[in-house]
């Protein structure tokens, strides 16, 4: 006679489907992955989006430097450097708001450039608050975080 693997109920019927317990197993596994993915995945965007704000203000900034060679003075806003809506990555205009903080007539003449985080993206991202950079190079953030944390990609 031939032995089969099958399991067989009361009634002479092969069972089907998953046991309750083999059920409650799967659920508390996706329950530990996506409270561990979640957070990880949320952190990751805030952190790409700060990265493309970064990437745009040191782009600015270097403008700025071109700027002042040109006209002798810095640009006090961004549409002066020849940035529009349209030319601002949809990641930064989405998410930040960016100004431009000139000062022509201090000795040597100086700016910030400033990006302040907007909607979600300051609710999330506590650490560094705004960022910025000066005609200097110098780079700062207004959280509580290390510069080097909310500067480093």
């Amino acid at each position: 006679m031939h032995k089969t693997n099958r399991v067989f109920a009361a009634q002479g019927r092969m069972q089907q489907g998953f046991t309750l317990i083999e059920l409650m197993i799967t659920v508390a596994i996706i329950g530990i992955l996506a409270a561990i993915a979640i957070p990880s995945y949320s952190q990751y965007v805030v952190k790409a989006k700060r990265a493309a704000a970064a990437g745009f203000i040191m782009s600015v900034a270097s403008r700025q430097q071109q700027y002042s060679l040109d006209a002798r003075a810095y640009a006090t806003n961004i549409a002066a450097l020849g940035y529009t809506g349209a030319n601002i990555p949809t990641e930064v205009a989405n998410n930040y708001n960016l100004t431009i903080t000139a000062d022509n007539a201090a000795t040597p003449p100086t700016y910030t450039v400033t990006a302040t985080p907007t909607g979600s993206q300051l609710a999330n991202d506590t650490k560094c608050g705004s960022i910025s950079i000066d005609q200097s190079g110098t780079k700062g953030k207004t959280g509580s975080s290390a510069v080097t944390y909310c500067w480093d990609k």
